[in-house]
């Protein structure tokens, strides 16, 4: 017989436990201790935001917690996370907050978190919060890291984009904090161009060539009017977008993020924030790795001697090089060097010396005599179309040679698998997350919403180490 839903017997009083309603294994309840201890000294890190007149604001945890379900389960629009936090029981107990209890507005929501929130940093402060109850549960060895970056799309539309030379800032468009943030950073970039070239008319002739000095960087053709920050990028054979890149440093062990950055996507700066990520890892944490590990990418001279002769650290990075050649002549790698005399020594047995002249801010060049390559019987393999030949070579060859020994090594080949934790990051980030394209504009925005990706994955990494596997596929926690 066919049943029908009575709905006229409705029961006058509910005896309705919240605490009750959250499954034992339900991934809010697993990270909920976690996130209550790590947000402990919230309220006093941002009271100095608050006036102490007026209406009482929307309680700051209430917002992070809200923050962390939208990250946790993609969703990250303002207005439908307040919708889903109205709606979602294991939400509201997350959130504290009881069934009768109001939601924020979210448009309250949005100002508060574009405003007290951008201006405090409190989010760099969260994120460091989680990474040390990581080390203190055990979860970082420190003793191998491995760095990467990914292309985020960012919230500009590609076919909008142009010329620096056709860019008008309107005073509408200048206050709009993306381009307000991009205007400064030109400024600041402008004075420290103009310090830069002061010291160096004062410090002339006291160079030692081992100075940092920036190539000759082209300026972008074409620029986002609304997210002006955002670099114009094809990478990872995409279709060209402006992006921004997510930077992620992670401890080997248990690919727990101890440092993210976020840079326009561009590879010179991703390897520039990782120099940033690594000292600052040191400063925060008094932890320094032993190796790291990267891809080629990372591989340049410059970078490969900051590792090697500044902080110590063993690179497992393929080496960048284009010395070798295709077309039957000497390589780089036919010459010898005698490192005890400071000469390369040809096939033939001849030296070739340097001036000492850098060249491009990095090279030097070591050219043979031109009598010795006229009556050299291997001249036309060796330099059939110039009179001498030159082989260069960079300022930091020694450490560039420290990484080509590694390769030929057992360690390498195990860190080279072990640099796939940190591609997996990006992975479970776009597929489990959503997390492909940003909301906020500008690179503090960007940065935010970093953070806040990277305190998420943490967490539940914490809750998948610590407290094992969920039970039940709704509750699955990718770590």
């Amino acid at each position: 017989m066919m049943g029908k839903q009575k709905g006229d017997q409705r029961q006058l009083f509910y005896l309705f436990n919240l605490e009750d309603r959250i499954p034992p294994g339900h991934l809010l309840r697993r990270i909920n201790p976690i996130v209550t201890g790590v947000l402990a000294d919230l309220r006093d890190k941002l009271s100095r935001f608050y006036s102490d007149i007026g209406r009482p604001s929307v309680d700051p945890e209430l917002m992070m917690r809200m923050l962390l379900v939208g990250y946790c389960y993609g969703i990250r629009s303002e207005r439908r996370l307040c919708e889903e936090v109205k709606l979602h029981l294991a939400y509201r107990w997350f959130c504290k907050l009881d069934r009768d209890d109001k939601v924020p507005h979210h448009s309250t929501f949005s100002v508060n978190r574009l405003g007290r929130f951008r201006e405090s940093d409190i989010l760099r402060h969260v994120f460091e919060q989680v990474v040390a109850a990581c080390m203190a549960a055990g979860l970082v060895n420190g003793e191998g890291f491995a760095v990467d970056a990914s292309v985020i799309e960012a919230n500009a539309s590609r076919y909008h984009g142009k010329a620096p030379d056709e860019l008008d800032w309107t005073d509408e468009q200048r206050q709009k904090r993306a381009v307000f943030e991009y205007l400064a950073a030109l400024d600041a970039e402008a004075q420290t161009s103009v310090e830069i070239d002061d010291s160096d008319k004062a410090d002339s002739g006291s160079d030692d060539g081992e100075s940092e000095v920036k190539p000759d960087r082209k300026p972008p053709k074409v620029i986002s009017p609304s997210d002006p920050q955002s670099a114009w990028t094809a990478k990872a054979n995409k279709r060209v977008l402006f992006g921004y890149g997510l930077n992620y440093l992670i401890d080997i062990k248990h690919a727990v993020i101890v440092d993210v950055e976020a840079t326009p996507a561009r590879t010179y700066d991703e390897v520039a924030a990782t120099k940033t990520m690594i000292e600052r890892t040191e400063r925060c944490f008094n932890m320094k790795p032993k190796r790291l590990v990267a891809d080629t990418a990372y591989g340049t001279g410059r970078f490969l001697g900051w590792l090697v002769k500044k902080k110590r650290i063993t690179p497992h990075i393929p080496v960048r090089d284009a010395s070798e050649r295709d077309d039957g002549s000497f390589s780089r790698s036919d010459f010898r060097w005698d490192r005890r005399r400071g000469v390369y020594v040809c096939p033939n047995n001849k030296l070739l010396h340097t001036t000492g002249t850098v060249h491009d801010g990095n090279t030097l060049r070591y050219r043979a005599s031109k009598f010795d390559c006229d009556v050299c019987v291997l001249k036309m393999q060796c330099c059939p179309n110039t009179p001498a030949r030159q082989v260069p070579r960079d300022l930091h060859e020694d450490a560039r040679d420290v990484a080509r020994r590694k390769m030929k090594t057992k360690a390498f080949f195990k860190s080279r698998d072990q640099r796939k934790k940190v591609e997996m990051r990006f992975a479970h980030l776009k597929t489990h997350h959503g997390f492909e394209r940003l909301r906020l504009r500008g690179l503090s925005g960007a940065r935010d919403e970093f953070h806040l990706a990277a305190i998420v994955q943490n967490l539940k990494t914490m809750a998948l180490r610590l407290l094992g596997p969920p039970i039940g596929r709704r509750c699955m926690v990718v770590a």
